[in-house]
């Protein structure tokens, strides 16, 4: 009997750790949600900043990050931006007012991504989700690391 209930109990930590892998792939990217942007934390040095701006992170199915972006200009004009790549430094197609190709490197927590238009760096962004979660800093460089923005993101629920 004893023997039976090691057994038993073998096989429901076996069975529980088997959904562990799970949790904590989809813990493994904090930046997945939806994000907006805190205008008044925010910096812009080029540019006029948007009169707000809310970005959606998805996980894809082959291990990498679906970004969609509205954001609002204070004129009330929307501009939509995305992409769909991987953290492998390959560039994936990007769409929006800065380039066509977006190559990303890092992690959910701390990434460097470069924009190019036809093969050519416009800007740069290294971005970092705090250690909590809550709030996503992304700080905008042109080609020449001139400073565009720094834009801080506060995570939804």
């Amino acid at each position: 009997m004893m023997h039976l209930k090691r057994l038993i109990v073998f096989a429901c930590v076996v069975a529980a750790a088997g959904l562990l892998p799970q949790r904590l792939a989809a813990q493994d990217n904090p930046r997945l949600g939806t994000w907006t942007l805190n205008v008044a934390k925010s910096t812009y040095q080029q540019g006029q900043a948007p009169a707000s701006e809310t970005r959606t992170y998805l996980a894809t199915d082959d291990g990498g990050v679906q970004m969609t972006a509205d954001a609002v200009l204070p004129s009330g004009t929307k501009q939509p931006s995305g992409y769909r790549a991987k953290f492998d430094g390959k560039d994936a197609p990007y769409s929006g007012t800065a380039g066509d190709s977006i190559a990303m490197t890092g992690d959910g927590w701390a990434s460097n991504s470069t924009i190019k238009s036809v093969g050519k760096v416009t800007q740069t962004t290294h971005s970092v989700v705090s250690r909590d979660g809550t709030t996503m800093t992304m700080v905008t460089k042109t080609a020449s690391g001139r400073a565009i923005s720094t834009r801080i993101y506060n995570k939804q629920p």
